[in-house]
């Protein structure tokens, strides 16, 4: 029960308990174990405390460790989500850039066969003009003069 005292409530007591002890006589001498216990139970008091006010700064000490760990991640993760979002919008420019050269390279197939569906008709018609010349010619040997 001494332990559920608080600590002023102690304090109080250990001085009442030392007055008497330091008055003389007869109180003093059927005091002075009683003052010893109360000095030894402040010591035992003060000491946990001392060990109680330790822990609560290592406490604190934790504490503001994972505070600046946490702060630190929570700034790893928005420089990541900047990288990521910075990937991504390159993605998206490299995926345009390719859907234009796919473009430009329909493009340049649909030219191109139009160009030699331009020169297959070209040929025709020459192929036909050396036909019609063979036969202009084929017509003239013929010909008796």
């Amino acid at each position: 029960m001494a332990n559920e005292q608080s600590p002023s409530e102690r304090q109080s007591q250990l001085h009442d308990a030392t007055s008497k002890a330091d008055n003389g006589g007869e109180d003093s001498e059927d005091g002075r174990p009683y003052a010893e216990a109360q000095v030894a139970m402040a010591e035992a008091a003060r000491s946990n405390a001392e060990k109680f006010r330790r822990l609560a700064e290592e406490t604190r000490e934790v504490r503001d460790q994972h505070r600046e760990a946490a702060e630190v991640l929570r700034q790893e993760r928005e420089r990541l989500r900047e990288a990521a979002e910075t990937a991504r919008a390159a993605s998206e420019e490299a995926r345009l850039a390719a859907e234009d050269a796919r473009h430009a390279a329909l493009d340049s197939v649909r030219a191109t066969a139009e160009g030699l569906k331009m020169t297959l008709e070209h040929m025709t018609v020459i192929e036909e003009m050396r036909r019609t010349l063979r036969e202009m010619r084929d017509t003239n040997k013929l010909k008796p003069s």
